[in-house]
């Protein structure tokens, strides 16, 4: 038989995204997910009369007719179809990379890191839109990029190291790499330098003409900058040291100082509500990319006095009788947590736990030992927390219920305490993605207070 059909693996955003993609572009479409499609994506499918089919994929169909596979970023390059697809010969792509083949004349901001990808996505998205620019955005914030790719003159992607893995050829016109840390090892063979390779591609696939802003406090990325070959114009962004280009902090002010040498003010910290330096960091890379697009300093400064914290993210849901609920979801790694500690003043009930992606919680220690009254697991697995944490904190209580979790820190909890849900690991124990369970949190937060 003839080979015919662009084989979509995945069939959630990114997935029907490329398939309406290639379907607008005349291509015979067949999508194949091995779990459950959302009747929100089949309903797509079926209003455009694309054949898909779920849990499971037929494997003899797929290889005897794909003259190409659009893979979904979360599939991952072991599993045994990709492998005999790639056995094969069969051409695999990202959603990415097929969506950018229809994209004429735009500019893209990549936008990767283990933490704050998607506030830095969000704070400069706010930026453009106030500038009056016809900007998109997509990626691992919760978009098709094939499917917004439509009549915009300019994107920011927000790139996982998934999404990277399966680029060759992707190019951000500026590229912004935030942080590295122990993340998805589980992914990576348990070897942190195949997580950091992955995250470097964002800026080895750019040309000498383009930009590559960095953290120039992660020592991670300083040495990886003296391992990778990278074309593009470096600019980096530092909360601890005054730097003779990229942005800084001094005498508790944000700077940027540009390749001209002059020092620009942009405004003092203490007029930005989102707290913490996790937040800083975010907000200095978006203000370099702003600086450079030439926005002007006042559009910047009315979208950063107003910023709020995103959904999922440090997000203050209620107060009940003095105790603060705070929902951190999105935190899926050790270091999105130690932010959430030191950002976190008043005495700790923390809520953690999931699906273990590899984790060493050694950083956690003194903020675990000087913040920390109690932990609640939640989660099947818990004992990698309940083991380190057992010689450090007196209290450790384990739950898969996020009812039972929400009730046990609130009773463990005195006036004045913050029960602060920052998990540090995945959702697939429990829960279909971190938006579902911290949408669970909400809701046993909001019923407690009735």
């Amino acid at each position: 038989m003839k080979k015919k059909f662009i084989i979509v693996l995945g069939g959630g955003e990114s997935g029907v995204g490329a398939a309406l993609l290639a379907k607008k572009n005349g291509f015979k479409i067949f999508l194949s997910d091995s779990g459950i499609i959302l009747n929100k994506y089949k309903k797509i499918l079926i209003e455009n009369k694309i054949p898909f089919e779920e849990k499971g994929h037929t494997d003899n169909m797929i290889i005897q007719n794909a003259i190409k596979v659009i893979k979904s970023p979360g599939i991952s390059r072991n599993n045994p179809l990709i492998k005999k697809i790639n056995f094969l010969g069969i051409p695999i792509q990202s959603e990415l990379e097929f969506g950018k083949n229809y994209l004429e004349n735009s500019y893209i901001i990549g936008i990767t890191g283990s933490n704050g990808k998607t506030t830095t996505c969000s704070i400069i998205y706010q930026i453009l839109k106030k500038k009056g620019i016809n900007v998109g955005i997509a990626g691992n914030i919760g978009r098709s990029f094939s499917k917004e790719i439509i009549k915009k003159k300019m994107f920011i992607y927000e790139m996982s190291s998934f999404q990277l893995d399966d680029c060759f050829n992707f190019r951000s016109n500026i590229a912004v790499l935030l942080n590295i840390t122990r993340d998805h090892l589980n992914r990576y063979d348990y070897n942190i330098e195949n997580y950091i390779d992955s995250k470097f591609r964002i800026a080895t696939f750019q040309k000498k003409e383009d930009i590559f802003i960095y953290n120039y406090d992660d020592p991670i990325i300083r040495e990886g900058l003296k391992k990778y070959y990278i074309e593009s114009q470096c600019i980096p962004f530092s909360i601890k040291e005054e730097l003779h280009i990229g942005a800084y902090i001094k005498d508790k002010k944000i700077f940027i100082r540009n390749q001209k040498n002059k020092e620009i003010y942009l405004l003092n910290v203490k007029n930005i509500p989102l707290t913490g330096d996790h937040n800083l960091y975010n907000i200095m890379a978006s203000s370099i990319i702003s600086e450079i697009l030439n926005v002007k300093k006042e559009s910047v400064i009315s979208i950063l006095s107003k910023l709020k914290s995103i959904e999922h993210r440090m997000e203050k849901i209620r107060n009940i009788n003095g105790i603060q609920f705070i929902n951190d979801s999105k935190a899926t790694n050790v270091n999105a947590v130690f932010y959430a500690l030191k950002s976190t003043n008043a005495p700790i009930i923390w809520i953690a736990g999931g699906e273990d992606k590899g984790n060493n919680y050694i950083e956690l220690i003194p903020l675990v030992k000087q913040k920390v009254k109690a932990i609640i697991c939640l989660g099947k697995n818990n004992k990698k927390i309940t083991n380190f944490f057992k010689n450090i904190i007196d209290i450790i209580l384990e739950t898969n219920n996020m009812k039972k979790a929400v009730y046990m820190a609130y009773i463990l909890s005195s006036h004045g305490y913050n029960v602060l849900f920052s998990p540090a690991c995945s959702s697939f124990d429990l829960f279909k993605d971190y938006k579902e369970r911290g949408n669970k949190f909400k809701q046993e937060v909001i019923k407690l207070s009735l």
